[in-house]
């Protein structure tokens, strides 16, 4: 089972649908990155709608025999048979041999009105995702942390005209101011405390003192915190990242293929990588489903020995049949 129909959950169930594994995707329909226009940074895919994206990665999935069910999977518990036994928002139990949890995360945006309106447009977070769409316009870097300095220098890469404001986090350091004076980086004091909209796009900060300041994207840090309700369910505890001193988030821990500290549990993209960008959630997902296939074809082979030495066991009585049919081979056994 694949909890999760985003970019690394349907990449990993192509592979796993592709190994011949019965696969069924559970997807909640809650993508982080719907209210984005396009995807980008995806070779052959730059421009996609996000929509456009999951539904040709649905059919891709569908098409070779995997199925997907709307619903969302709230816990889990692991069966002493071996598998899990996963429960739906709607009261329906699924079995599973394996998961995989490719759920994501949760951006939460800094408490500032109007903000959350124009998340993922004039409201963005990653240069890469975003840069390009407002170059050369006036950019604003809303403060809220110690690295938003190093947000603003990083963001100066995609226009001359960036402004960095000092909202509710401390003021830079001596070489912090040095280097923003050094790059032609305006820092403002004050808090924001709303956005300026005309005609459907955003055309101003305004502070706390009524000032408004020319602004077509105001850049935010939000905390990212992992999608980890089922995998708790499990006994897996998200953990917190840190950068620079601060906490940006939380996510749940893996292995280089996604493999959790619960045996038979795998987690691909943002739930366990806050920094993954779609096209490597979609490979995340791949490696992951590898994984999963590699440890299921360990177990039945496990299996198929076990019945094999099995004196009493269907197959061994089987192949006692067709050993006799065969003239008594002393190798057929």
């Amino acid at each position: 089972m694949v909890v999760g129909g985003g970019a690394a959950g349907l990449s990993g169930a192509l592979a796993l649908a592709r190994a011949r594994r019965s696969v069924l995707v559970i997807d909640g329909g809650r993508p982080r990155n719907a209210p984005a226009s396009h995807v980008h940074n995806f070779l052959t895919r730059d421009g996609t709608p996000p929509s456009e994206l999951l539904a040709a990665g649905r059919a891709e999935v569908t098409g070779y025999g995997g199925e997907i069910m709307a619903g969302d999977a709230v816990a889990a518990e692991r069966l002493d048979t071996g598998g899990f036994r996963v429960a739906l928002a709607d009261g329906t139990t699924v079995l599973a041999r394996r998961l995989l949890v490719t759920t994501g995360l949760v951006d939460e945006l800094p408490p500032v009105p109007g903000l959350a309106e124009r998340w993922g447009r004039e409201v963005p977070h990653c240069p890469y995702c975003h840069g390009w769409e407002v170059r050369d316009q006036p950019i604003g870097v809303l403060a809220t942390g110690p690295l938003a300095a190093h947000q603003a220098l990083m963001w100066r890469q995609w226009s001359s005209e960036v402004t960095l404001f000092l909202h509710t986090a401390p003021d830079p350091g001596e070489e912090e101011y040095e280097q923003l004076a050094a790059r032609g980086i305006a820092v403002v004091d004050g808090e924001v405390t709303g956005l300026e909209v005309t005609g459907d796009r955003l055309t101003g900060v305004t502070l706390a003192g009524g000032r408004t300041i020319p602004t077509r994207a105001l850049v935010v840090a939000p905390r990212f915190t992992a999608r980890a309700d089922l995998l708790t369910s499990l006994g897996l505890a998200p953990v917190e990242q840190e950068r620079g001193g601060e906490v940006i988030g939380t996510y749940i821990a893996s292995d280089p293929v996604g493999a959790t500290d619960v045996p038979g549990v795998w987690v691909a993209g943002n739930v366990t990588d806050l920094m993954e960008q779609v096209v490597g959630a979609a490979a995340a997902g791949l490696r992951a489903a590898a994984a999963i296939n590699a440890d299921l074809i360990a177990e039945d082979t496990r299996r198929a020995v076990a019945a094999r030495r099995d004196p009493f066991s269907p197959r061994r009585e089987r192949e006692a049949a067709e050993h006799r049919m065969r003239g008594g081979s002393r190798h057929g056994l």
